[in-house]
């Protein structure tokens, strides 16, 4: 396979789930039975990934207890505040956190980002979601989930009024002029005074703007809504594409999508997920896999895929196939994307319901892989050249011990092609991806197309 002519650093993502993305990793004697909520795993995991110079850590949410608690660890940290004791643990690495759009407000999740940035240094992302599942709603007084595009209207929104929050202050404005007794400069202060079909906010922001001007900003819905959402805001994006051929479609869509926008490709980043479970021979990784999907207990995962197929489990034979009466995407309202990629996968490689829970299993429909770190190293290297991939987000099957590995065995392999830093260049989050930090639009461009000042100087209330 010939290298890309654009060959760059890869971007490497480690995405920490408690005991690992297997949903039986937690049953393995090494794996830690509580670790959704042991603080100095989390940290020990931080310091390894930064030991490996990787871009970032990313914790994923949802504002609902997902799964049966009674067979595997369901309870987890709120990821900011996490974020917040990790930020204190290392130095350089950084730090992405989900947060909802549909169950937030933008006040305070642009004041709890803009908070992380400043305690870390600048080194805050932020995943962004618009949450499907009539059991997150309840938890918030709907009955069910929103339709989809209308999730994504509000995302929208949302993000536009974020941004201009973390725009309310000017970058100089605090001068802190202790003789003078000026801490800040009142006209470099403004009230952003938003109106809009979701949301009436007046602001500014109470809280300066912070090293990185805005976390990066994540995002990880494919549907077609998704992909054009991504195209306009998102700098990076997690994906799951389980064959090469997806891969590269999706990457030319989505690059695509952003240029017919105005906006230069290579400020977003593309990463797809993969899980990768390594041995020292490819005999020994099989053995381990293998080994996982033996501790799923078949019955509770039927159970789970019953519900993200919107189906009766009893209509789920775990020795037979999936039946053809199942709901299409168009009557999906919630994670259309990966729906259709189980089904997909299903149907292309002609998978029981026990083989698919079995796949499923180690990564929720991303590709999941066993083998050697030099087969590891192969796979990330070829997807870079074929041009699916800016770089990936490592999904370790098992917590601690799948991290060290790809951090003590296939991070060394591509370092010594050229493919992944040695050291860090830069301090921020943006700078390990290459991105530049954000121009203030209130500040750094006043007028808007009318001619008009964007919004009025704060004045006293």
């Amino acid at each position: 396979m010939p290298r890309r002519t654009d060959r760059k650093p890869l971007h490497l993502n480690a995405f920490l789930m408690s005991a690992g993305h297997h949903e039986a990793a937690w049953r393995l004697p090494q794996s830690p039975a509580r670790g959704g909520t042991d603080i100095e795993h989390y940290r020990h995991l931080a310091r390894v990934a930064e030991r490996g110079r990787l871009d970032s850590v990313f914790l994923a949410d949802s504002p609902v207890l997902f799964g049966d608690p009674g067979r595997r660890p369901s309870s987890k940290l709120e990821p900011t505040v996490l974020l917040t004791a990790l930020a204190g643990a290392t130095s350089r690495i950084g730090l992405i956190a989900t947060a909802s759009t549909s169950y937030n407000e933008p006040y305070n999740l642009a004041r709890r980002f803009a908070s992380l940035d400043h305690v870390s240094e600048g080194r805050a992302g932020w995943n962004i979601v618009t949450t499907a599942g009539a059991e997150a709603a309840r938890n918030f007084g709907l009955e069910d989930t929103p339709l989809h595009h209308e999730r994504y209207a509000r995302a929208a929104e949302f993000v536009e009024v974020a941004t201009k929050l973390w725009d309310s202050w000017a970058d100089d404005a605090v001068v802190a002029d202790k003789e003078r007794g000026v801490h800040a400069l009142a006209e470099r202060v403004r009230r952003i005074d938003h109106r809009g079909p979701h949301f009436r906010v007046d602001g500014p922001l109470n809280v300066e703007r912070s090293p990185q001007g805005y976390p990066l900003l994540v995002q990880a819905g494919s549907s077609e809504d998704g992909k054009d959402f991504a195209a306009r805001y998102a700098e990076a994006v997690f994906t799951a594409q389980q064959t090469l051929e997806d891969g590269i479609a999706f990457y030319k869509d989505l690059k695509g999508r952003a240029l017919a926008l105005g906006r230069d490709p290579d400020g977003i980043k593309i990463l797809p997920g993969i899980v990768p479970v390594i041995g020292g021979t490819e005999a020994e990784a099989r053995e381990l896999d293998d080994e996982l999907d033996r501790l799923i207990a078949p019955e509770y995962a039927r159970l789970q895929l019953a519900q993200r197929l919107r189906i009766a489990p009893g209509a789920l034979d775990l020795d037979a196939e999936l039946p053809e009466d199942i709901p299409t995407e168009d009557e999906i309202e919630g994670a259309k994307s990966r729906y259709t990629l189980i089904v997909d996968l299903a149907r292309r490689e002609r998978l029981t319901v026990r083989r698919l829970i079995g796949r499923l299993g180690g990564g929720r429909g991303h590709r999941t892989f066993a083998g050697t770190a030099e087969q590891v190293a192969d796979t990330i290297e070829h997807w870079y050249d074929s041009g699916a991939a800016d770089g990936f987000n490592i999904m370790p099957a098992v917590l601690p011990s799948g991290l060290e590995r790809f951090v003590d065995q296939v991070v060394p392999i591509l370092q010594e092609r050229g493919l992944f830093r040695t050291e860090y260049t830069g301090t921020t989050l943006r700078e390990h991806y290459g991105l530049p930090r954000p121009a203030n639009r209130l500040f750094d461009t006043v007028q808007t197309g009318s001619g008009q000042p964007a919004i009025g100087p704060l004045e006293p209330r």
